[in-house]
């Protein structure tokens, strides 16, 4: 796969914002979208926002108009265009065609239920190998395609969680790009598009930390740059579970935009001065980009909010 040519007028650093539009934006989603937001803007950047609606059985219809504007409402305004996932498949056709040019795909037909089942040497959660040598022929609708790692160190500095190490074999195992039910994986695509428009910095959920090793993989076999990265906190419920919209998070209340920044920044690390969370937003968020400093959240855990930005 050729190197993209970067995006006209690139700054020094280009982040993103990439939700799913499985649902509309919860608490915790708008925790990372302002982290990415700042850190972008601090340092006189780009901020992107893409929709990942690469999985069309989990997205909802109307979801993305309902993201754009809660991101609005909160003056989260994006540079250039809005990117969208269902309209790139052919890009990912095209990587996944490098891949196999390599040599580096198979065909695997194992389920679910019979990984779950098969006892291995293998940890928890990282595929043995079953279908590496089987040389299936690719039927559509009921295999996946794999991408072969072997005993690869992958291995990055994380801006807020530190040094990062995998093997890939040990810890991971072959992982799809290809999906059975016909969807390009997750992995494949972000890779992609991160390259092709040029982001230099990734600041996401820490949920997303162990993936992070998968996609840096991805990027060297396509002979794709490697962006920054640094993995937020994330906010837990009150069953200790991560916010999200498969725990039923409920969407983000923005009607009263400075007192959700307000509350966001305290998660964040960086309190507004007394009587700020009157101000306008767009004095808010000039405010929180002159004293951001995203070192405050390298020894900040995982938070279970106590309280709601309504009921303070």
């Amino acid at each position: 796969m050729q190197h993209p040519a970067p995006l006209a007028n690139c700054p020094s650093y280009r982040g993103r914002f990439a939700p799913s539009p499985s649902g509309p934006l919860h608490l915790g989603s708008l925790f990372t979208a302002l982290a990415s937001f700042l850190d972008a803007r601090s340092q006189g950047g780009e901020w992107l926002v893409r929709i990942d609606d690469i999985d069309p059985y989990r997205t909802q219809p109307g979801a993305a108009d309902r993201i754009l504007s809660s991101l609005e409402s909160l003056g989260l305004t994006w540079d250039r265009s809005v990117v969208y996932q269902s309209q790139r498949l052919e890009r990912y056709r095209t990587g996944l065609d490098a891949l196999r040019d390599q040599g580096l795909i198979y065909a695997c037909d194992c389920s679910r239920r019979e990984l779950a089942e098969e006892r291995t040497d293998s940890p928890p959660g990282v595929y043995p190998g079953f279908c590496r040598h089987k040389q299936l022929a690719p039927q559509p609708e009921n295999q996946a395609l794999r991408l072969v790692t072997g005993d690869v160190v992958i291995q990055f500095e994380d801006r807020i969680q530190g040094p990062v190490k995998q093997v890939m074999d040990r810890e991971i195992g072959d992982f799809i790009v290809y999906r059975r039910d016909g969807a390009f994986a997750y992995h494949l695509a972000t890779v992609i598009d991160d390259a092709e428009q040029g982001v230099t910095d990734v600041v996401r959920g820490q949920d997303l930390l162990d993936s992070t090793p998968r996609q840096i993989y991805l990027q060297q076999r396509l002979k794709l740059p490697t962006p920054k990265y640094a993995h937020v906190p994330i906010l837990l419920n009150a069953e200790g579970q991560k916010l999200s919209k498969r725990t039923l998070a409920a969407e983000a209340e923005t009607r009263y935009p400075g007192r959700l920044l307000g509350y966001l920044l305290r998660l964040l690390q960086h309190p507004l001065p007394a009587g700020m969370e009157a101000a306008a937003t767009g004095e808010i968020l000039d405010w929180a980009i002159r004293h951001w400093q995203l070192a405050r959240l390298r020894h900040v855990g995982a938070m279970m909010p106590k309280t709601t930005p309504f009921s303070l």
